[in-house]
């Protein structure tokens, strides 16, 4: 009886042994397939997106510069290796994008300039709509806005006797919403700014040393959208 255990044993031991060699064999050629991909090139690769037409669009050495209604926008592109310029498809403007020999990373890129273009667009001719809501239990939280909408400052946050004062980026004004209270409403042409001020007035009111589950004051970002919507 002990020497079938041991067979036993011993056969157990070698089909684990086997599982492990296929086990280890597979996590091989996975991973020798995801180093081929992320080394491998693709030859070609482009994208386009048409330039509206109350909209003026100018490129050079990567740096768009976009024209419209509501403003002139500038955002610099040369940190990608990507290739970028103006053409006409089927009569139209467009801004193409293109990448030769890529990797996965470059091509990735040409979709990264493709939104980045995009924004500009909707920047000058919609703008940006950020609401942000005050949020708070026993303590109201009290706002001013000074220097005609490029600054705020917030008041009685937990019951705090700092005044937190924060400024708006450049392009971006704040304003309380006259139809919904303790709200407030930041506009501007540039995305980036616009989120980033609204992202700085929501850091500056965090609980710190509480229990955050119980302790929900602050100034939170409730809604995102353009300021003008042609639907409406």
């Amino acid at each position: 009886q002990e020497g079938e255990f041991c067979r036993r044993l011993e056969r157990g031991e070698k089909r684990r042994g086997r599982k492990r060699q296929e086990r280890r064999e597979r996590q091989g050629s996975r991973l020798r397939l995801k180093r081929l991909k992320a080394t491998m090139k693709q030859i070609y690769n482009t994208r386009e997106i048409e330039i509206p037409e109350d909209v003026e669009c100018d490129i050079k050495s990567k740096v768009v510069t976009v024209k419209g209604p509501r403003g002139t926008l500038t955002k610099d592109l040369s940190h990608l290796q990507v290739d970028l310029f103006k053409t006409e498809v089927d009569g139209k403007p467009h801004v193409k994008v293109e990448v030769w020999h890529g990797t996965s990373k470059r091509i990735a890129g040409t979709r990264t300039v493709v939104s980045h273009v995009n924004n500009l667009f909707l920047g000058v001719t919609r703008g940006y709509r950020y609401t942000m809501r005050l949020v708070y239990a026993h303590f109201p939280i009290n706002v001013t806005i000074e220097d005609a909408g490029k600054t705020i400052e917030i008041r009685n946050f937990l019951g705090e006797k700092r005044v937190r004062i924060v400024k708006m980026l450049d392009g971006v004004t704040i304003a309380k919403d006259k139809g919904v209270k303790d709200q407030l409403v930041l506009e501007g042409n540039d995305i980036e700014n616009v989120s980033r001020s609204a992202a700085q007035i929501h850091s500056c009111c965090l609980v710190r040393a509480k229990d955050i589950r119980k302790f929900l004051d602050g100034v939170y970002v409730n809604g995102k959208g353009h300021i003008y919507n042609p639907e409406e």
